[in-house]
């Protein structure tokens, strides 16, 4: 009777007395993977039977049915994961058996770390760009929700919660009012964590340049010192100017507060043409309008070669002027003697129709001056001859009587020799 009581229990197949479930890690962290696994206290095997199993959480089923598998696997946990897990295990024919409820807590890691960057990087933007005010966090779990803020005063731009470590917050057109400092804040649940100031410059860009020249003289010669001067009318500094002598560069120069630049040159004859300038302070370099600059040769510089024909005629020009100066050089030398040389006697006039001496006459004639010879100290004696027609004058005897003493067919004249170009000449009868 005993041994058929035994064959008969023997004979169903042995039942599960407990399930147990356990989940890995014991400490799940919020964004990794928790492994749920469903055990028997007897070995699958010696159960005679395959069994199912269904996991479930606060009273829903992971999953749509019954799955050979006592293990679930659950991927980039969140908090909202953390609850109360069991799970149910069953074999064809045997009724269902569940295992003990267990809490499972999902720990969060609170943000770190934060810091606040900028598109484009180093806090300078050109007025007009978009400007990104881009919020990091090093670390953290779980939706972060991001805050930005302007000014000290902490005014509030906007926030954005994302299961991220990064977001951005865009001004699409900044203007010269959005210079600031800016900061974020990062907040997974824990508190905020906050990041350091970032100042953002709003850079003015460059009008076009004027360029000017100044030069000693117009128009300039080869020589002179001309300086170019280019200056923007607006534009953030530094700016730096570049010049150009058509599309050559000739050099540049930077105005590290504002204002202008100028570049001076030496001209030279290859100076000529159109000059201009570029203004550039990190965005875009406008061209000035193009200002001439034409540099004038001096005479003795320039290269003009003169025709064969030119240079025969002028040659014998100059040798003709030459035999001049020389021949009336000659005719000084021997019209001039030395005063020791003796008064040569004078010669016998020439033959005259009518020759008068010494007489006074109403109208004359140019006088006749012959063999000018300096006889001694500042005088020169001439002998002079004075034509006039006949006529009676009633002063005539008394002119006469004057001229006693004296030779009466010579005229006596006393010159005073002011200079070699100027002699005056006073009658002495």
């Amino acid at each position: 009777m005993l041994l058929k009581l035994l064959l008969l229990l023997c004979g169903q197949p042995c039942e599960p007395t407990a399930l147990l479930l356990t989940v890995s890690p014991p400490r799940p962290i919020e964004g990794n993977a928790m492994a749920l696994t469903c055990k028997t206290q007897l070995p699958t095997q010696k159960l005679g039977v395959p069994l199912q199993f269904f996991f479930f959480k606060d009273g829903s089923a992971l999953g749509l049915s019954w799955n050979n598998s006592s293990e679930l696997q659950i991927t980039a946990l969140k908090r909202k994961d953390s609850g109360s897990y069991w799970c149910e295990a069953q074999a064809k024919g045997l009724k269902v058996i569940r295992s003990r409820r267990i809490q499972i807590d999902v720990q969060g890691v609170p943000v770190y770390n934060v810091s606040l960057a900028t598109q484009p990087p180093g806090g300078h933007v050109m007025e007009g760009e978009k400007l990104a005010l881009v919020c990091v966090a090093t670390g953290g779990t779980g939706d972060i929700t991001f805050r930005w803020y302007r000014g000290a005063l902490g005014l509030n731009l906007g926030a954005k919660t994302q299961p991220s470590l990064t977001a951005a917050f865009e001004i699409p057109a900044v203007s010269e009012q959005d210079t600031e400092a800016y900061y974020c804040a990062a907040d997974n649940g824990y508190g905020p964590s906050l990041s350091g100031l970032v100042s953002i410059a709003v850079r003015i860009p460059v009008s076009q340049p004027v360029l000017t020249s100044r030069a000693p003289r117009a128009p300039p010669v080869v020589g002179d010192a001309v300086e170019l001067h280019c200056e923007a009318g607006s534009g953030s500094p530094p700016i730096r100017y570049q010049f150009f002598l058509e599309d050559v560069p000739l050099g540049s120069s930077s105005a590290p507060f504002g204002g202008g630049a100028s570049l001076n040159l030496s001209l030279t004859s290859e100076h000529c043409g159109n000059y201009s300038c570029e203004a550039d302070n990190g965005r875009r370099a406008p061209r000035s309008e193009p200002v001439p600059l034409c540099v004038a040769v001096p005479a003795a510089d320039r290269e003009s070669p003169t025709p064969p024909i030119l240079e025969g005629l002028l040659g014998g020009f100059g040798l003709t002027v030459m035999a001049l100066f020389f021949c009336c050089w000659l005719k000084r030398k021997v019209g001039r003697r030395p005063a020791k040389d003796p008064p040569r006697s004078p010669p016998s006039p020439p033959p005259r129709e009518f020759t008068y001496v010494n007489a006074t006459a109403p109208v004359q004639q140019q006088p006749l001056y012959e063999n000018v010879n300096v006889v001694s100290g500042g005088e020169v004696y001439s002998l002079v001859y004075h034509m006039q027609q006949e006529r009676r004058s009633a002063a005539a005897p008394s002119l006469r009587t004057q001229t006693q003493d004296k030779d009466p067919s010579a005229i006596y004249s006393g010159v005073k020799t002011a200079s070699s170009s100027d002699d005056d000449y006073e009658d002495a009868i």
